[in-house]
C-alpha cells in the first residue's frame, strides 16, 4: 500500500536520521507525535489506536501507524517542540488525516495514468545519502534495510510531485480570459497610496534597559520642542539621526504605506503633508516623523497589467483544477475514517464518519 503521510512530507531525511541515530526515536516513532502534543495519560491509548486500521480508502488500507507517523511530522513541522493551543489539537488531527486520505487517492490515481517515479532523481538521492553518511558504520551495515523504507517513499514523493505536475499545466490564457480576469478582480491591480517621509531616529538597541530607552524618549520630546518651534528638521536630523537617510536632512523616498513598520500606520494616517508627528517608539529606536508628500492609490489599467493578470489566472485555475482533482477523487472513491484515532472536536461526540 502507498505510504500516507501528507501531502509534500518529505520522510526520506527522518528516515535515514532515525535509522541512524541523528534524532531521537520520537523522530518518526509510530505511536508517538510531536513531544508535548498529547499527555502523557493517553499513550497507552494511542499505542493501542496505531494497532488498528485508521482508514480505508477504496481499496487501500491505511494503518494507524501511518497515520501516527504523518501527524508526528506535521506536528514537528508547524509546531516544532511546542504544545498546540487548546482546542487545536483535535483540528489538527483532522487536517492531517485528509492530507493522509488524500494522498492515498492522489498516488492511486497517479498510478492508475501510467505516472512512473523518476529512477534518475531516485538514484541522486539515494548517492547524496551515500555520501552524507559514509562514515557511518551504522549506515554501512544497515544500508539496504533503511533504502528498503526509504526508496518506496521517495517513488511515492515523485509519482505525487509528477501528476501534481501534470495537473497544473496550464496554458497561457487568451486576453480576453486575462481581461476578464482583471475586470473581476480589479482590487489586485491597484498601486497602493504611497507616502515620502522625512524622520529623526534616535536608535537603541531593542535589547537596552527601559531607562536607555526612557532617555531616547524624553531626548526625542526635547527635539520635538525645538522643532515645533521653528527649528530646522533637516538640520536636526543630520545632527541627531541615526538613520541613513540623516545625510539627506532625514528625507527618505516615496513607499508604499504597506511597506511602513506597523508602528507608523496609524501615525502617518493622522499627518496632513508637511505635518510633525509626536516621538513614534519603533523596534529601533525612536523617531520623529514629518510627511512631505502622500500619492493616493492608482487603479492600474488592464494594458499595463496585462501579463501579471496572465499569471493571476494560470496560476487561481491549476489551484481550482487541484482541487477539482482531489474532490473527485474524494467523490467517487467509499472512504472510511474510524474517528477513534481523533480527540473529540469540542462540543461533538466521536463518531465513526463515511465520506
Amino acid at each position: 500500500m502507498p505510504n500516507s503521510s501528507g501531502p509534500h512530507q518529505r520522510l526520506g531525511n527522518l528516515l535515514i536520521w532515525a535509522a541512524i541515530g541523528l534524532t531521537g526515536r520520537s523522530a518518526l516513532s509510530a505511536d508517538a507525535p510531536a513531544p508535548g502534543a498529547v499527555p502523557a495519560a493517553a499513550a497507552p491509548a494511542q499505542a493501542a489506536r496505531s494497532a488498528t486500521p485508521f482508514a480505508v480508502v477504496g481499496e487501500t488500507v491505511v494503518s494507524g501507524a501511518d497515520y501516527q507517523r504523518a501527524l508526528g511530522v506535521a506536528m514537528r513541522k508547524k509546531y516544532f517542540h511546542a504544545k498546540p493551543p487548546e482546542g487545536e489539537y483535535a483540528k489538527f488531527q483532522r487536517e492531517v488525516g485528509d492530507d493522509v486520505v488524500n494522498r492515498v487517492l492522489l498516488l492511486n490515481e497517479a498510478r492508475r495514468r501510467g505516472i512512473q517515479p523518476d529512477r534518475d532523481k531516485i538514484k541522486a538521492t539515494v548517492a547524496g545519502y551515500d555520501a552524507q553518511y559514509q562514515g557511518s558504520a551504522n549506515w554501512s551495515a544497515n544500508r539496504e534495510r533503511m533504502l528498503a523504507n526509504v526508496v518506496p517513499q521517495l517513488e511515492n514523493d515523485s509519482l505525487y510531485e509528477r501528476l501534481e505536475k501534470l495537473v497544473r499545466q496550464v496554458p497561457p490564457p487568451s486576453d480576453a480570459v486575462a481581461r476578464t480576469y482583471y475586470e473581476q478582480h480589479r482590487d489586485l491591480f491597484v498601486e497602493p497610496e504611497q507616502v515620502k517621509l522625512a524622520v529623526i531616529l534616535l536608535k537603541v538597541d531593542p535589547s537596552s534597559s527601559q531607562a536607555v530607552w526612557n532617555s531616547a524618549i524624553a531626548e526625542a520630546r526635547t527635539l520635538h520642542r525645538k522643532l515645533l518651534a521653528g527649528a530646522d528638521f533637516g538640520e536636526m536630523a543630520k545632527l541627531h539621526s541615526g538613520d541613513r537617510s540623516a545625510a539627506r536632512g532625514g528625507e527618505m523616498d516615496y513607499t508604499h504605506r504597506g511597506m511602513l513598520p506597523e508602528a507608523v500606520h496609524g501615525v502617518v494616517d493622522q499627518l496632513k503633508v508637511g505635518g510633525l508627528s509626536e516621538p513614534v517608539q519603533l523596534l529601533e529606536g525612536v523617531a520623529i516623523l514629518r510627511l512631505d508628500g502622500r500619492r493616493p492609490a492608482v487603479q492600474r489599467e488592464f494594458e499595463q497589467v496585462k501579463q501579471r493578470a496572465a499569471e493571476l489566472w494560470q496560476r487561481d485555475e491549476a489551484d481550482a483544477r487541484w482541487r477539482k482533482l482531489i474532490a473527485d477523487l474524494r467523490q467517487a472513491t467509499p472512504i472510511r475514517i474510524d474517528e477513534s484515532h481523533y480527540a473529540p472536536l469540542r462540543g461533538s461526540a466521536d463518531k465513526p464518519r463515511a465520506s
